[in-house]
């Protein structure tokens, strides 16, 4: 499966402000844009739709930054993917009934909407709360340059 730049980036974002606000305080968008290698002005587009899409915050003045707007582990990845792009979790064809027997309606039906199906079951049931967890389990030190986010 592909998923786009900014589908990748968006849940990145959001595992980053997680881990790096866990003791409470804020992030700001040029520190995650450092860590990730990514341009501060990109980033800052993603964390736009992130923040449309309600799962973070910013917070203005000195201490300002950003920071999720709930807590990671009532943070879906389907709610994520919606968000930034709501043709992933989509089903994949959407012709008139009429066309219904034809091959193309059987392959979509027994493959690709199945496919899909288990994809939204599976979305559904991984928080952003869980990436973290595999993330903290796979880089026992999260200062090592060779494990980040």
């Amino acid at each position: 499966m592909k998923v786009s730049t900014r589908v990748e980036l968006g849940i990145v974002t959001l595992a980053d402000i997680a881990v790096s606000t866990e003791n409470g305080g804020t992030v700001s968008s040029a520190e995650i844009a450092e860590r990730q290698r990514v341009s501060q002005k990109y980033l800052e587009q993603i964390i736009l739709g992130l923040r449309q899409g309600g799962f973070v915050k910013g917070l203005k003045g000195s201490r300002g930054g950003y920071q999720l707007s709930r807590p990671a582990d009532k943070i879906y990845l389907s709610e994520i993917l919606n968000a930034l792009d709501n043709t992933i979790l989509s089903d994949t064809f959407e012709g008139d009934e009429a066309q219904g027997d034809d091959i193309r309606a059987s392959v979509n039906t027994s493959l690709w909407d199945k496919l899909n199906g288990y994809m939204r079951s599976f979305t559904q049931q991984l928080t952003l709360a869980d990436l973290i967890k595999e993330y903290k389990e796979r880089c026992a030190d999260p200062s090592d340059m060779m494990c980040f986010i």
